[in-house]
């Protein structure tokens, strides 16, 4: 477990509006992403018939579509722990290897900080 009070006021931001999305939408993760220039991006996950996307997949694409062109960090919030690949991928693509990924359960809790590489 990661003491949240810890992170740097900024990246507790991403994580609360990750955790704000995911109980406002009623979906399993929200997710929260930060370009380089400050700016967030707010998802849940999507799960339509013909479209399945995690939150943290969709939170990337809302970055990509408004013009972000890097990531500083991502936060994601829900029951499970871990992340897939894709996901990381995802993060990489916009990010870097170093780009961190703060892992917290429903409570907001950061459980793990990971990287995209």
């Amino acid at each position: 477990m990661t003491d949240s009070t810890a992170l740097d006021p900024e990246d507790r931001k991403i994580v609360t509006l990750a955790r704000a999305a995911r109980a406002r939408n009623g979906v399993p993760e929200g997710a929260a992403v930060r370009d380089d220039n400050g700016r967030t991006y707010v998802a849940g996950t999507v799960a339509l018939p013909s479209l399945r996307l995690s939150a943290l997949r969709t939170a990337v694409a809302m970055a990509v579509a408004s013009g972000a062109r890097s990531l500083e960090a991502a936060a994601v919030v829900g029951d499970s722990l871990s992340l897939a690949d894709d996901d990381l991928a995802a993060v990489r693509d916009l990010g870097d290897a170093a780009t961190p990924v703060f892992v917290a359960g429903t409570d907001g809790v950061v459980r793990s900080v990971v990287t995209a590489g």
